[in-house]
């Protein structure tokens, strides 16, 4: 996207709003899909950013929902059943009698609890349900590898599942390769070691790398497909043995996306040029940045003088053509909302547009949106044809943070 459609999109829509590039993601996919080949398939984890699961749905095989809630967003939206990866930890029988009734194509079980729960709905609704079982990786999520072998030496006695593989993920922006390589062969192993002890034959296996992406500009943003580039053959590999899944979202989806945001105040403390914008961390959250510490790639774009004569501004007297260091601040009543401790900028003045790039995973939900009561931002597609989507608009908070109900009498 360039930055003259930025300027009018910003122009068009205002701020704060999350603007995500389908155009620009198809194109990453597709390279992606080229580099594993066609024996490795792909999910796409829609926790990532819901908001992308229409055009996700032309990339992938496979979405994997994570809540009951996620469940909702794909019935609303249409997805077929036989796309969808029900996962996630909690499932009550209430959640999974939804997926099952949804004919959801695949489950996973994150324990044997889990596993007995999708046996008994599936026997009430009559029907034999494909399952996966996630294998512990050193957290709390998935069953352990002694759990998981019990239940395939007893797996005949689970008559409304097919146990038909394994999920394994172990994290995210992980950036010693190494280690997806050894969990790789690890699996491998399993896989060997499953049909020699019990006779059972992995058919799938849903994978997540965890693979890294760049968000800082002490980082290198030369090749950002260098870690799926790296795995590929590893990857290749095990898809020779078994039907493999991997499933990942923020490696997918990061680079898409866009956070629109203006300057609506700026004053000097002691040394410091503080500028306030119209958003904040409520909104804005990279994986591995504390307290603003680290500089995310953003670009800063003037605002024209008519513009600005419209919100009763006057040019800063900071215009002076040298860069001059900024802390960007957002405009929540906390000392924590420090979206960058220090960056410089040319002539940054009241009303003038921030864009932070690499944001198109995660924070669209994750911000603390209901803090403070603020607006939510607008939410914007940029579309093939090169139209702009308004997913959602800009929408008031304050009705979530009151008292819904009287007193009962």
């Amino acid at each position: 996207m360039t930055d003259i459609e930025l300027k009018k999109i910003i122009k068009e829509h205002g701020t704060p709003a999350f603007l995500f590039d389908t155009v620009a993601l198809k194109e990453r996919m597709r390279a992606i899909k080229e580099i594993v080949g066609e024996k490795v398939h792909l999910c796409y984890s829609i926790k990532a950013n819901p908001f992308l699961i229409d055009t996700m749905l032309e990339c992938v095989e496979k979405l994997e929902v994570c809540s009951p809630g996620e469940l909702d967003i794909c019935k609303m939206q249409q997805v077929p059943g036989d796309r969808i990866i029900y996962s996630g930890v909690n499932k009550t029988r209430i959640n999974i009698d939804d997926a099952i009734e949804y004919d959801s194509g695949v489950y996973t079980a994150e324990s044997v609890l889990q596993l007995e729960l999708l046996n008994e709905s599936a026997m009430e609704h009559g029907k034999v349900i494909p399952v996966l079982l996630r294998l512990n990786a050193g957290s709390q999520f998935g069953m352990s590898k002694e759990d998981l072998c019990d239940v395939i030496g007893r797996r005949a006695d689970y008559v409304g599942v097919q146990i038909v593989g394994i999920h394994y993920f172990a994290g995210t922006q992980r950036k010693k390769l190494s280690e997806q390589k050894a969990e790789l062969a690890m699996l491998r192993d399993l896989i060997d070691e499953l049909k020699e002890t019990y006779g059972y034959q992995v058919e799938k296996l849903e994978y997540g790398p965890g693979l890294p992406v760049p968000y800082f500009t002490t980082e290198d943003f030369t090749d950002t497909l260098a870690p799926i580039k790296e795995i590929a053959a590893d990857l290749q590999a095990i898809g020779d043995i078994v039907h493999l899944t991997v499933e990942m979202g923020r490696f997918y989806v990061s680079e898409c996306g866009y956070y629109l945001t203006k300057v609506m105040d700026q004053k000097s403390n002691k040394g410091t040029n503080y500028a306030i914008v119209d958003g904040g961390m409520n909104h804005l959250n990279y994986l591995g940045q504390m307290m603003g510490m680290k500089v995310p790639v953003i670009k800063h774009f003037s605002m024209e003088q008519s513009d600005r004569h419209n919100l009763g501004v006057s040019l800063a007297e900071n215009v002076s053509g040298e860069e001059v260091n900024w802390s960007l601040i957002g405009s929540l009543c906390t000392t924590a909302d420090v979206i960058v401790r220090q960056t410089a900028f040319k002539n940054l003045c009241l009303g003038d547009a921030l864009v932070f790039s690499n944001i198109g995973a995660y924070s669209v939900t994750e911000g603390i949106h209901l803090f403070l009561s603020r607006i939510m931002p607008k939410i914007l597609l940029y579309r093939e044809e090169g139209l702009v989507q308004v997913a959602r608009d800009f929408m008031e908070t304050s009705q979530w943070n009151c008292i819904q109900n009287g007193y009962d009498s």
